[in-house]
């Protein structure tokens, strides 16, 4: 059974919206979109280029999607370690909306996400990559269906823009699996979910 392996992009802040371009994402009169862009080094490189080496498919939210398939079609060199692989391998977007998607093997996702999600893990061979996408990952979160996250905090706060964990997310917990830093400063890290947190105090007992 394949894991579904979550990368995501956020500010200090938490803020997940529009890392690539000012065009990205303006949901809400965003306005700051790109604020990944100065930071992408070598470092940066070599680890996209290596989630990318494991994913066997990969799974969309509909934005995302519509983002992705305006260029990467376009990047036609086989050897491109990140173009080879999203032209090449089977793509799965959750949208009770597209109808006729044009970039090929393409799948649309219009059923139940949990049982179409599992269904997916269960036949993937490789890892099923979910790449930006905050609003399916928030839903994938609160169904327990993330194996494993990949955060990668850039050293930039916003002030605006949409959360990856906004008030009223699901309360998970996740064991650290790996990580670092790069030299522009983005910290990399890597977690496996682990279930529910567990709570204690620092309070003194009563009768010490």
């Amino acid at each position: 059974m394949g894991k579904l392996v979550v990368t995501t992009f956020v500010t200090l802040d938490g803020v997940y919206q529009a890392p690539g371009g000012p065009q990205e994402d303006t949901r809400d009169d965003f306005e700051q979109g790109g604020w990944s862009v100065p930071y992408g080094d070598e470092d940066f490189g070599r680890f996209v280029n290596g989630v990318f080496s494991r994913v066997g498919a990969f799974l969309l939210g509909r934005r995302t999607y519509d983002i992705f398939a305006s260029y990467w079609p376009k990047m036609t060199d086989p050897a491109d370690p990140v173009a080879g692989k999203l032209n090449a391998l089977p793509k799965y977007v959750a949208s009770t909306t597209l109808t006729d998607p044009e970039w090929a093997g393409t799948t649309v996702l219009r059923g139940d996400l949990a049982k179409e999600v599992t269904a997916l893990k269960e036949r993937t061979d490789g890892e099923l990559q979910l790449h930006g996408s905050g609003a399916l990952a928030r839903s994938l979160f609160a169904l327990d269906l993330v194996d494993t996250l990949h955060l990668l905090t850039f050293p930039v706060v916003l002030g605006a823009g949409r959360r990856l964990f906004p008030e009223g997310s699901m309360p998970s917990a996740f064991r650290h699996t790996g990580g670092e830093i790069t030299a522009a400063g983005v910290s990399i890290q890597t977690y496996d979910f682990s279930g529910r947190p567990e709570y204690g105090s620092y309070e003194l007992p009563e009768d010490a």
